[in-house]
């Protein structure tokens, strides 16, 4: 499953709160062998393999995490330097304020964008309000059998 080999790829996540907190509720019971009843068999993968991930999570208003999780406070640029500079294969970050923020800071190695064959038309708008062009590069591609297609990207220079 490609989620869980993003997890298997990278030595922590990062996240903020809403993602946490959601991941949290969902794959944390799904990986101990109580998964919530709308989950499905391979959603399975996915939430072993990010249960089994040091999380770091970014939050104003928690006071605590649990679950392979550390609290990150303070400056966030610094902080993420800081992780960056540890020993590792990567550290993965997903939502959407977060990303952003890391964005905004040059703090993005590669992206991974998935399109999928289905237009919303509502919904938050990916890194808006990004001041600056980024140009990235095409590293990698994915298709999937549902006809959602996965581009990885590194920023150019």
């Amino acid at each position: 499953m490609h989620s869980a080999s993003l997890f298997e790829r990278n030595d922590a996540a990062i996240f903020g709160r809403v993602i946490y907190q959601m991941m949290e509720g969902t794959c944390r019971p799904a990986a101990a062998g109580s998964p919530p009843k709308w989950v499905q068999d391979w959603m399975l993968p996915f939430a072993k393999a990010i249960s089994a991930t040091k999380k770091y999570v970014v939050s104003c208003t928690l006071k605590s995490v649990d679950w392979n999780a550390e609290l990150v406070q303070g400056d966030l640029k610094q902080a993420v330097r800081k992780l960056k500079q540890m020993p590792g294969k990567g550290i993965l970050t997903g939502g959407v304020t977060l990303p952003l923020s890391r964005a905004r800071m040059g703090l993005i190695d590669e992206y991974e964008f998935i399109f999928h064959p289905r237009i919303a038309g509502r919904g938050p708008t990916l890194f808006a309000g990004l001041p600056n062009l980024l140009d990235l590069t095409l590293v990698g591609h994915h298709q999937f059998n549902g006809g959602a297609v996965a581009l990885r990207y590194e920023p150019k220079g």
